[in-house]
């Protein structure tokens, strides 16, 4: 009997079936394995699929912990490209130390197949929130964007931009900590070009000036992480239209309606900093993750003195004494 990585149901699998070949979960669909051995790492399960490789639960048979293991298909291991960013996404993780920064253990290649082993964080991602919940509690918004930040500024202090900021690439890990992966697009933040034929970056999330070719620096960072809480808190992105060109100039000339004109509950503390995050000017954004941090506790400070007081209210029928002083 085998679980699927996906729903936790247990299934029976024929031993027959080949080292890395699936059959779906018989109650979602999910691909399910039989356990395999690479090198000293036991894969389980699959936590996800595409078509770049497979990511899977791993166990570290030599330090006795679980893991994820990335591992690339064999084909894409033939494109230069693909190889450059699997490796500059190992280096670029493997350099930083951070809490809300997934941990890269290892790199190397078994069967002509790269792999990378780094820390565990299968309990779901932003993205799976929003999908969920439609609107991600305003606490819970803020948590998320107060550690993004203080992620991004320590990438930041190492001289790198992430480049990909999503809900897709903030992970939870067992204990509902968020991590910050994929450092695929990575680059340094100080250099000299401007100019880059591709865009790179998710529609949705694009900063202004990246779409005008202006360059890009950390606030293209926070852009991209503003639109992101903004989803998150609202429950769609900060520019919708039917095809990614017109999203696209949306973000470069389309007025942005603050959180709070869209979900009247949301706090305009809060409101306030996810907007300045997204303005259309980089120099009208935080002038540094610090200070983006610093606007995003005092909202999520004000949030819970006013839900303390709400509680009080609730209670007693009017405000508390501590209030009225």
């Amino acid at each position: 009997m085998v679980a699927c990585g996906r729903c936790q149901a247990k299934m029976f699998i024929s031993g027959d079936l080949a080292p890395f070949a699936t059959e779906p979960c018989k109650k979602c669909g999910h691909p399910v394995m039989l356990p395999v051995m690479l090198d000293n790492f036991e894969l389980r399960t699959i936590i996800a699929s595409g078509g770049m490789g497979t990511v899977y639960t791993a166990l570290d048979t030599k330090l006795q912990r679980e893991v994820a293991l990335k591992m690339m298909k064999r084909e894409m291991a033939a494109d230069p490209q693909i190889m450059e960013s699997f490796y500059r996404e190992a280096r670029a993780g493997a350099s930083l130390n951070h809490t809300n920064i997934i941990h890269i253990y290892s790199f190397n290649e078994f069967q002509g197949q790269p792999y990378l082993v780094m820390e565990l964080a299968n309990n779901g991602s932003l993205d799976g929130r929003i999908e969920h919940e439609k609107r991600v509690p305003e606490r819970d918004v803020l948590d998320v964007g107060t550690k993004m930040a203080s992620a991004l500024g320590a990438a930041l202090r190492h001289n790198l931009l992430h480049r990909d900021i999503k809900p897709g690439n903030i992970l939870y890990n067992a204990d509902n900590e968020p991590k910050l992966i994929d450092f695929g697009l990575v680059r340094a933040a100080e250099v000299d070009d401007t100019y880059e034929e591709q865009v790179w970056g998710t529609v949705y999330y694009v900063a202004p000036e990246k779409i005008q070719r202006k360059g890009e620096d950390f606030r293209s960072d926070m852009y991209s992480l503003g639109g992101t809480l903004y989803h998150a808190l609202t429950g769609h992105a900060p520019f919708v239209a039917e095809t990614n060109d017109d999203i696209v100039m949306a973000h470069v000339h389309t007025p942005l309606t603050p959180p709070n004109l869209v979900v009247p509950e949301i706090t305009q503390l809060t409101s306030d900093a996810i907007a300045r995050a997204l303005a259309k000017n980089p120099d009208d954004r935080f002038a540094s993750y610090e200070e983006m941090q610093m606007a995003l506790e005092e909202a999520r400070s004000h949030l819970l003195v006013q839900q303390i007081q709400q509680q009080a209210e609730d209670q007693s029928g009017e405000k508390p004494s501590w209030w009225k002083r």
